[in-house]
């Protein structure tokens, strides 16, 4: 089974609250890491942007990554939430059995 990282970027962390919260309500995730604050810097409408941010890493199974998506973009306030994911190839088989369980299949 394939598995993911997902490291999608929010506004703040209660926004990342509420977005772990929802993926892991459905089990569209295993577990979500939220990483309180970070320096981001990009274009925006042709505007150098600098801001605070928060950093939300999750873990799920490859075919769920549609859901995960539409979910995120349903719950975030962005108009372009990042969403990426990267495939899982080195890692504990135990852990990444822990995660294909905790995934609804």
């Amino acid at each position: 089974m394939e598995m993911r990282f997902v490291y999608i970027t929010c506004k703040n962390v209660q926004e990342a609250m509420t977005i772990g919260r929802g993926l892991l309500e459905k089990q569209l995730v295993a577990c979500t890491n939220i990483l309180p604050q970070m320096k981001s810097m990009y274009w925006w409408e042709g505007k150098l942007v600098e801001e605070d941010e928060c950093v939300m890493i999750a873990k799920t199974q490859a075919h769920k990554m549609e859901d995960l998506i539409e979910e995120v973009q349903k719950l975030h306030s962005y108009d372009i939430p990042c969403v990426i994911s990267m495939a899982l190839t080195e890692s504990n088989p135990a852990y990444l059995k822990w995660l294909a369980d905790s995934v609804k299949s």
